[in-house]
């Protein structure tokens, strides 16, 4: 089974839970302490006051690009792996009526619980879209911002997922999403144990190859913010359950794994790369 299964199938699972009432980080107690510091008090109150609450309960990101986006009346946004559909629901909301919010999920039951939540909030200027976000279902030069909340990092072939965001972006248009970062060098099994803590199968990129992927992939105005760091306290239940000397890793993941919020932009004109095509 590789990563996409798993990501697929915990996320069905997720969705399953909620459905049911009872909706837990990932799917399974395995992903961390039952009180989650990554998933707690991402969005206010008054943000989620009007939403159902398995939109709210669905919600498994790291952040609330919603909140960052600058996202404006009329445009057209993209959630990359929109799982319940808190954050296209939000988007919705705030682009209004002129404007349209487009969720991609790969999950059929994640879907579903967003098409249910969409109905249950009636929320009209919204559709939900199954792909995958390496291989992005819509046309060139036809959305304004990509937003995308703790998903990035479970991909696999994160260039292609940065290279489909570049083609369907207008020019001008812009990158704007939570996801797990590192920051500097980590053991690769400590990593990897953090890793699956923080991101419920996870991949982070370290913070500079983040920077140079999206470079790679023709974006401009590049920006990583902190918006939570994890210390090792946060993971300690998790870690403690998988034979580490919690204390022993301290100094050597202490500040170096974090919820980020990352900015970029696709050029107005295009230079070399030649990327842009007219609107199918």
């Amino acid at each position: 089974m590789d990563i996409k299964d798993v990501v697929r199938d915990k996320y069905a699972q997720a969705a399953i839970r909620v459905t049911a009432g009872d909706g837990t980080c990932c799917a399974g107690a395995s992903c961390g302490p039952s009180v989650d510091p990554i998933t707690l008090d991402l969005y206010d109150r008054d943000q989620v006051a009007t939403l159902p609450p398995e939109a709210v309960e669905a919600s498994l990101g790291c952040g609330n690009p919603t909140a960052l986006a600058q996202l404006r009346p009329g445009e057209i946004v993209l959630d990359l792996g929109s799982g319940g559909g808190i954050d296209v629901l939000l988007s919705a909301k705030r682009v209004g009526p002129a404007g349209k919010a487009y969720g991609l999920d790969m999950t059929d039951e994640m879907l579903a619980l967003a098409r249910e939540n969409q109905r249950k909030a009636g929320v009209e200027n919204v559709e939900f879209l199954k792909g995958e976000i390496e291989n992005i279902p819509l046309p060139d030069n036809s959305v304004d911002v990509i937003i995308s909340n703790c998903v990035i990092n479970l991909s696999g072939d994160k260039d292609a997922v940065f290279a489909e965001a570049f083609r369907v972006l207008r020019p001008g248009g812009r990158f704007a999403v939570s996801d797990v970062v590192v920051r500097g060098e980590v053991p690769h099994d400590i990593r990897r144990s953090m890793e699956l803590w923080v991101g419920c199968v996870a991949g982070a990129l370290e913070e500079h190859e983040y920077i140079g992927k999206l470079a790679g992939a023709g974006f401009r105005g590049i920006a990583v913010e902190p918006t939570r760091v994890y210390d090792v306290e946060d993971a300690r239940a998790f870690l403690s359950g998988h034979g580490i000397d919690v204390d022993a890793v301290v100094p050597l993941v202490e500040q170096k794994f974090m919820s980020a919020f990352v900015r970029a932009e696709k050029p107005s004109a295009e230079g070399p790369k030649g990327r842009d095509h007219p609107t199918q």
